[in-house]
């Protein structure tokens, strides 16, 4: 059976925002609006691996149901800001209908070019900079460099191979782990755990978890709930490659983590909070127009929450939280680019996933990757800051 024409683009628009990793919860609204706006009366329902879209005319008669397996999407925000402007000039009548399929296929196209160089700076930079954030030193910093870049070539061959693709989270964190722990021996300044960590960074899903938690709290609980432990297998992935390692390395050589101490200025360490900003641009493709103000908005809400950390670390995440709101709401009028955009590039500064990953190795072992001390607590109150911060700033109010 074919798609009736007048429902088309709206199912269009659903699967393309559900392929770019954009929250089910903020799907479902959109879609609704657009809807609501083209005259359609439908319910819309968006999970990690299905979406389901019901249509109604005359009252309450359903006229049409729309239910696809889809695979989990992958966020990009460029794509997200492109289809976004797409759609409002539909509704405003600058474009026809029968254009959708030609403008949804070129931003598909856009999504699929891959600058190999610029992913490769990118995740070694993220690498690095998050290792320079967290107080490390600088021959720690340098093979965080060079193990982001490695962890890229791993990724760009699990695109090739089925099996490695789905092992890569796992297989990444142990070779890191093994590489790291052979350095230290040449290096033994080298500060093992936290090189680990910094190598592996985009993998962890700090971003996914307190995206999981934002479905959940905006009542999305099917959705959200799946996220959540999908992001928490990712994590316990990671972490049983990080831990296969470090006992591969104590069986084979007299291997001990050490903790070396950051010596370096706080403003450097302050540099590489925007650097880790910049980093991420690629990944998530954000076009050129909003990088300056994503940046701007990852460093308003780090500077904020550090500002803020006297008083604890649940207000000063709190507080960080709305600052990126704020800012974003802000930008997002100059640029007239989705809020979300700059929100997200503002919480993943925030979000504790490192953290979770310490706090794991304290619970199955007997000491740490790094010695942070309450771990978990420490993560309960980041993730509330955030959550209380998106609440408060009305990020999950239904927008007119």
């Amino acid at each position: 059976m074919s798609i009736p024409e007048k429902y088309k683009f709206i199912i269009q628009l659903g699967k393309a925002l559900h392929n770019y990793g954009i929250p089910s919860y903020r799907i479902q609204a959109y879609l609704s609006k657009v809807s609501k706006n083209m005259g359609v009366r439908g319910t819309f329902m968006d999970s990690p691996t299905w979406i389901n879209y019901v249509f109604y005319e005359n009252g309450d008669e359903q006229t049409y149901n729309y239910i696809e397996s889809v695979a989990p999407g992958t966020l990009n925000l460029g794509a997200f800001s492109r289809i976004v402007e797409t759609t409002d000039k539909l509704i405003a009548n600058e474009i026809d209908i029968t254009e959708i399929d030609s403008r949804l296929k070129t931003i598909h196209e856009k999504t699929v070019k891959v600058n190999h160089l610029a992913l490769t700076i990118a995740y070694a930079l993220s690498a690095g900079m998050f290792n320079l954030m967290i107080g490390s030193n600088w021959i720690s910093v340098f093979f965080a460099l060079l193990l982001g870049a490695f962890v890229y070539l791993l990724t760009y061959l699990s695109t090739k191979y089925v099996y490695l693709n789905s092992v890569l989270e796992s297989i990444a964190s142990f070779l890191a782990t093994i590489i790291a722990g052979l350095l230290s021996l040449v290096f033994p300044d080298l500060n093992v755990g936290l090189t680990i960590i910094s190598a592996i960074i985009i993998f962890v899903p700090g971003l996914a978890i307190t995206t999981a938690l934002e479905e959940i709290t905006s009542k999305s609980l099917v959705s959200g709930t799946a996220k959540l432990f999908d992001a928490l297998i990712s994590l316990f992935k990671q972490f049983f490659g990080v831990i296969l390692g470090l006992t591969s390395l104590k069986f084979l050589i007299n291997f001990e983590i050490f903790n070396h101490y950051s010596n370096i200025p706080n403003w450097i360490i302050f540099l590489a909070i925007p650097l880790f900003s910049i980093s991420l641009l690629p990944i998530f493709q954000v076009r050129k127009k909003d990088m300056l103000f994503g940046v701007l908005t990852g460093a308003v809400g780090f500077f904020l929450t550090y500002s803020f950390s006297v008083a604890g670390i649940l207000l000063s995440t709190f507080v960080g939280s709305i600052g990126v709101v704020i800012f974003s709401h802000l930008f997002s009028k100059i640029t007239k680019t989705p809020k979300v955009v700059y929100v997200t590039q503002g919480i993943i500064m925030l979000v504790p996933g490192s953290k979770t990953l310490f706090g794991l190795s304290n619970v199955f072992l007997n000491t740490t990757i790094v010695n942070v001390g309450n771990i978990g607590e420490q993560v309960a109150y980041i993730l509330m800051g955030i959550l209380g911060g998106l609440l408060f700033s009305g990020v999950f109010k239904p927008e007119d």
